[in-house]
């Protein structure tokens, strides 16, 4: 138990520190590793967090030194934004009401002027750009992105309409809590290409009777993390894209704010398969 107290302390520390001295390994120093062998260990404190009690003891199991529904601390929460962020909006209004146990504390955008970004700025919240270009060449690197949210102690990353690819160094650091919501019900018209109008064009190009969102978990391919939550949009006769478009959007926003709040209570349940399920926060024995 006691190696096992340090190994947890040790990794706790990281990346904050890079050597780290006790009793019991005597001034033993961590050699500097590249950044990459690191990124495991980022997910690894999270994890192990949570088994540290309340009063700084080890948790005899990690449900012990978990916080549950009515002791939950609040989550700060990033967010990615390219464009007006009305996902980034709705879910916002949700925390101030609330309905989500979550604050967010930074958003990431690559478009340092778009909408988005102008709400998080007139709000307090501090805005990062990602990644660098010839257009942003204030950009942050994938490296500094990862340090960047470690400080700010981020819980869960949310995706609303950022259009860049997601640096793997990202998805490593934080395993399992980074979301995206798209528009359609996934697998169907997901995958590179397919965003905003483009897929609720393709989706009546189809003949499809059904459209709707989908919150997924992000992996490092387009729309192929696990499954979270969806919901059905009938498509109309006579729809035209816009119209298909809005009346999914109103869903995208009920839907998003509902599983942040589930995320941010740890009502995440992860079956033996590997496929997450919501637990129901009226019926702890019922899943959505």
């Amino acid at each position: 138990m006691t190696e096992l107290r340090f190994y947890v302390e040790l990794v706790l520390q990281f990346p904050m520190r890079s050597t780290i001295a006790t009793s019991q390994f005597k001034s033993q120093s961590l050699k500097a590793r590249d950044f990459n062998d690191l990124l495991p260990l980022v997910g690894l404190k999270k994890r192990l967090s949570k088994c540290v009690s309340n009063d700084g003891g080890l948790a005899t199991s990690f449900d012990e030194g978990r916080s549950l529904e009515n002791g939950a601390r609040t989550k700060n929460l990033a967010v990615f934004v390219s464009g007006g962020g009305s996902n980034f909006r709705a879910l916002r209004q949700a925390t101030l009401k609330g309905d989500v146990n979550g604050s967010f504390v930074v958003l990431v955008t690559n478009k340092h002027d778009c909408g988005g970004a102008h709400y998080a700025r007139e709000n307090g919240i501090p805005v990062l750009i990602y990644p660098s270009t010839k257009g942003e060449p204030n950009g942050l690197s994938s490296n500094d992105l990862v340090t960047a949210l470690i400080k700010y102690e981020i819980d869960f990353i949310l995706l609303a309409g950022y259009l860049k690819v997601i640096p793997s160094e990202l998805i490593q650091a934080y395993p399992n809590s980074i979301l995206n919501i798209h528009p359609s019900l996934l697998p169907a018209f997901g995958g590179k290409g397919y965003y905003g109008t483009k897929v609720h064009k393709a989706v009546i190009a189809s003949g499809a009777r059904y459209s709707g969102p989908t919150v997924h978990f992000v992996d490092e391919n387009y729309d192929t993390g696990h499954i979270l939550a969806q919901r059905i949009v009938p498509v109309l006769a006579n729809d035209t894209v816009e119209e298909l478009a809005a009346r999914v959007l109103r869903q995208e926003h009920k839907l998003y704010a509902e599983v942040v709040a589930a995320v941010c209570e740890e009502r995440v349940i992860w079956r033996e398969d590997g496929v997450p399920i919501i637990q129901s926060k009226a019926n702890p024995n019922h899943y959505s």
